[in-house]
């Protein structure tokens, strides 16, 4: 009789949340005709917009890596509230980083955001190339090495040009991770040419299938995604019913090495 060959002990793994958000600074819109109507509430910090956050502060805590979009740093709209830090610490998440760009005056301040059940051991912030500078992304890198998980957060411009430039400057600096993310609102659906441009000069994969996110009300373009290499697995991708703003919260799980694990201290800036 023949023995069986020992089953192999299976490759530990880890699984994580993540969750991408554009919240147009905490502010709530139903249909079109509301960014007119409401235009003044845009420059106007309310109760609306801090109960809007409050209610994104209670999905919060199912997730362990959150990416903001169009989060106000503090400024007039946002009641000069830097809303990364407080729908962290309204959640009860340990760990936050937000990335300012485009100051107006002090009306109006957009950020990218981190916020963090994991700890990063670095964040860096990076100027995309763009005619009209402003538009920023921000990458937190979890381990060393080729043990990282690097998670870039970004949100894209509205021209096709200078999302291509964009693109093209995020697939150089993600290329020398084996195991990365890009969340973001991207501006564009996952087909287009600038998406497959990044697609050729990086290991990020193409969405296994298109996940409508804009508008809020009645969603019927993906304009925003959570990409991932090739060596991690992306087990569920799927939308937040729950509207915070113009766009709806996309989620991901996905599963990745065990050995890729960040620390147990506190970073924050």
């Amino acid at each position: 009789m023949t023995r069986a060959a020992p089953a192999q002990p299976a490759t530990p793994e880890r699984r994580l949340r993540l969750l991408s958000c554009n919240i147009l600074a905490g502010a709530s819109v139903q249909r079109y005709s509301e960014y007119l109507t409401r235009s003044i509430n845009a420059v106007l910090p309310g109760r609306s917009k801090l109960d809007n956050l409050d209610r994104l502060a209670e999905v919060l805590p199912q997730f362990d890596l959150i990416g903001l979009q169009e989060a106000d740093a503090g400024s007039l709209r946002s009641g000069f509230l830097n809303q990364t830090r407080y729908l962290a610490e309204t959640s009860g998440m340990p760990f936050w980083s937000h990335q300012p760009n485009r100051p107006m005056a002090r009306l109006a301040h957009s950020a990218n955001g981190l916020i963090s059940r994991l700890e990063p051991i670095e964040v860096l912030d990076y100027p995309l190339p763009s005619r009209i500078p402003g538009r920023g992304a921000m990458l937190a890198r979890f381990g060393e090495k080729a043990d990282a998980l690097a998670v870039m957060i970004a949100h894209l411009s509205l021209s096709a040009p200078a999302r291509a430039r964009q693109l093209g400057f995020i697939a150089e600096v993600l290329q020398d991770y084996p195991h990365a993310v890009l969340m973001g609102d991207l501006n564009t659906d996952a087909h287009s040419a600038e998406m497959r441009h990044l697609f050729a000069k990086c290991t990020l994969q193409p969405p296994p299938h298109p996940i409508l996110t804009f508008p809020s009300w009645k969603p019927r373009r993906a304009l925003d995604h959570i990409l991932t290499s090739s060596a991690i697995h992306l087990d569920k991708l799927w939308v937040l019913p729950q509207a915070f703003s113009d766009h709806l919260p996309l989620a991901a799980e996905i599963r990745l090495p065990g050995h890729i694990a960040p620390r147990a201290h506190r970073l924050r800036r």
